[in-house]
């Protein structure tokens, strides 16, 4: 009888349960907490993802149960029902402003032409036996737009979520460290060193007119990617209006803060060892820094060919801020110029092409949901 009680008591304790791939798992936590901690690598993102992982590959607690554990509750209604990437782009745009873009609108054609990386890594994902969904799911991390990624996943390719959104992350942080030498590699030391004008001041009718138009535009061309983009718009005309600082301030913090902590904790609890620790892992990830650095690269070259025909001519480097990771590449854009012209401050002229990527990206996850869902 002691015999069996110690054994039950034994068998329900999840230390005899491990497995080498759950310790793996362990390990990837703790790296995503390190770099969370210790490095400062997109913090607020990555530290919950890492302690999600941590807990959903402990053995026997059912946090990832459907329907009774408490994580896929939290990943079943806040990301499967679509209801937390959606609230994040209402902060996002409670954050943004859209002077910088407004103020040269053919800024936008950077960060469309950032996208292109996008879609050169769902034909090159597809070729290597991907399937058009997963393809999709892994091109957007060209994006570098992390909610737009788990969005997108989450509709197309599930399976892929947590892998996608850690590369996606991961890019987004590593960007002074990636976007520098493919900018270095595609510009001259002449052009690292133009210096443009102060850009014209935007007037608040133009922002207030701006979300309601870019609503309009966009989610009649292209209807899939209105959660994302009414959200993102919404959050914008609560900033631009003037009128309710109440709902701005708390799209901005509150509401931004708890829905970071559930779509962080969420995104971590998919990631078990089952799902993660298989072969195309490596590829998501490779082929997530390919589209990384296209996007980077064709975000630089579309600027180069505006100054073709433009007679003010653009520092090309600010094309490489068309990918969404805001403000990161638009800060690597600032210092690059200042480093080789201390008269040159790019930061906001960055801003533009950084902001129409994140609007670019939109429209891109939109186009995929469109034919692939």
């Amino acid at each position: 009888m002691e015999i069996s009680l110690i054994r039950s008591f034994l068998e329900n304790m999840g230390l005899f349960h491990l497995t080498f791939g759950t310790v793996v798992m362990y390990a990837v936590a703790g790296s995503l907490i390190y770099l969370a901690i210790a490095k400062k690598f997109e913090p607020l993102l990555l530290l919950p993802i890492g302690f999600g992982i941590l807990v959903a590959n402990m053995p026997l607690t059912g946090l990832m149960t459907p329907h009774e554990g408490l994580l896929w509750k939290f990943y079943h209604y806040g990301i499967q029902w679509e209801v937390i990437p959606p609230l994040i782009f209402l902060g996002l745009g409670a954050m943004t402003d859209f002077g910088p873009l407004l103020s040269r609108p053919s800024l936008i054609f950077l960060g469309a032409g950032a996208q292109v990386g996008v879609y050169i890594t769902f034909f090159s994902a597809n070729l290597v036996g991907f399937s058009p969904a997963e393809s999709a799911t892994i091109g957007i991390i060209g994006g570098a737009d992390g909610p737009t990624t788990i969005y997108l996943a989450s509709k197309l390719s599930p399976h892929m979520l947590g892998s996608c959104a850690v590369a996606a992350y991961s890019y987004m942080a590593l960007v002074p460290i990636i976007q520098p030498p493919v900018i270095r590699l595609l510009t001259t030391a002449s052009e690292r060193q133009i210096v443009m004008k102060k850009s014209r001041k935007v007037g608040r009718l133009e922002k207030i007119l701006f979300p309601l138009t870019a609503t309009f535009v966009v989610v009649l061309l292209v209807p899939a990617s209105a959660p994302l983009m009414a959200m993102f718009m919404l959050g914008n005309l609560f900033r631009e209006s003037g009128v309710v600082e109440r709902l701005s301030s708390a799209a901005q913090n509150e509401l931004m803060n708890i829905v970071t902590i559930f779509l962080g904790i969420s995104v971590g609890a998919t990631m078990n060892a089952e799902t993660f620790l298989k072969p195309d892992v490596l590829f998501i990830f490779f082929l997530g820094l390919f589209a990384f650095a296209v996007s980077t690269a064709s975000g630089v070259l579309i600027a180069k060919l505006m100054n073709l025909v433009l007679s003010e001519k653009i520092n090309p480097m600010i094309g490489a801020a068309g990918v969404s990771a805001v403000p990161m590449s638009a800060r690597v854009v600032h210092q690059m110029g200042q480093a080789a012209n201390r008269k040159n401050y790019l930061l906001m002229h960055a801003m533009g092409p950084n902001i129409a990527g994140v609007i670019g990206t939109i429209v891109a996850a939109g186009i995929f949901l469109t034919y692939l869902k």
